[in-house]
């Protein structure tokens, strides 16, 4: 079983920066990915990022590209999202998610079976 808790949630101005955490318990093995997903009140959750367990490889969404970067710390078994230049766009519950897919990057909500709770993230205009 593998558990996900974020952090780093909270009001920002646009144009700010955020730093969102997730820590991760359980068996994570070099096949896993992690996801940023993040779901606007009356929207479907959305892809927002992934990171391969293994090297690090990222993978993002043409919507956050340049501004937001996913990262790991392995001694810590947490991943993090840099989130800059925070435009009210940005507004959501961000979610942290973990799959085992044998290394292959995933931007499907259906490609993760773990989840955290979420946070929710607020940019002011």
């Amino acid at each position: 079983q593998v558990q996900l808790v974020e952090s780093g949630g909270g009001l920002v101005q646009a144009g700010g920066s955020l730093r969102l955490s997730c820590a991760v318990s359980g068996v994570i093995s070099s096949r896993y990915i992690m996801g940023w997903f993040r779901q606007a009140p009356g929207k479907e959750r959305e892809f927002v990022a992934t990171i391969r367990w293994s090297d690090s490889s990222t993978y993002y969404a043409d919507s956050v590209k340049g501004r937001f970067t996913a990262s790991r710390l392995n001694a810590k078994n947490t991943v993090y999202l840099q989130m800059n230049s925070l435009k009210p766009e940005d507004t959501a519950v961000y979610y942290c998610a973990a799959a085992d897919l044998m290394g292959r990057l995933g931007v499907r909500e259906y490609d993760y079976g773990y989840w955290g709770q979420g946070t929710q993230v607020t940019v002011s205009s």
